[in-house]
């Protein structure tokens, strides 16, 4: 596999993006080059995640540098986070979006590919005998990150209450539901607050939820 520049440090960082957003095209095209350039080791991190999934690695790499070049043009330094941060959810949301388009394809086409005949001599495929789909890996792990990342988002974005209420009411221990969902009056009596009071500090949890998953490009 091909060799990659080392990253760049923060403050170098800092600087060429600082640059990119500056008055001076020709040094802002640089800039935004070298922030490229110098992340392409990310974009091959995270690539190997899918290294079992029988697609080149090359290939891999290619639709993930799509990612990283979508990272650069839309991050946002002044919401406090690194751009390789940024960047690694953005190139394995591209991946994933290319192995759901494929998915999609492979599927179209296996499911109207004749597969025999019947009694009659009439052809048949797949679609004709499938009662129900078969559980898709790529939305398995599309599932999975969104679980961690809320598990995470409950404990960083939520205040005590807001967090004592969500996870009563959703069944959520610890990142892991126990399908004991309780209701808001049910939740209100054991808190000794009304169900209204509930329900406002539920509502308000869940949109601070929703935030995090936007800003992680999960939702």
């Amino acid at each position: 596999m091909k060799t990659f520049e080392q990253p760049l440090s923060m403050q170098e960082e800092g600087e060429y993006l600082a640059l990119m957003h500056g008055e001076d095209k020709e040094a802002a095209h640089r800039a935004r080059q070298i922030l490229i350039e110098r992340n392409l080791r990310l974009v091959a991190h995270v690539a190997k995640k899918y290294a079992g999934s029988g697609e080149d690695m090359e290939d891999l790499i290619s639709i993930g540098t799509i990612g990283l070049i979508k990272a650069v043009n839309t991050f946002n330094a002044q919401k406090g986070s690194r751009l390789a941060t940024y960047a690694a959810r953005c190139i394995d949301n591209e991946l994933l979006m290319m192995f759901r388009v494929r998915k999609k394809i492979t599927r179209e086409i296996s499911l109207y590919e004749p597969i025999g005949t019947d009694k009659e001599g009439n052809e048949i495929n797949l679609l004709d005998i499938c009662e129900q789909e078969q559980s898709d890996i790529v939305e398995d792990m599309d599932t999975a990150a969104k679980i961690k990342c809320l598990s995470k988002l409950i404990d960083e974005k939520l205040d005590s209450r807001e967090r004592q209420i969500i996870k009563l009411r959703y069944g959520v221990l610890n990142g892991i539901n126990d399908d004991s969902e309780m209701t808001q009056r049910d939740i209100g009596k054991l808190l000794g607050i009304s169900r209204s009071y509930v329900s406002r500090i539920e509502k308000k949890a869940l949109g601070k939820l929703k935030i995090g998953l936007q800003e992680a490009k999960l939702y």
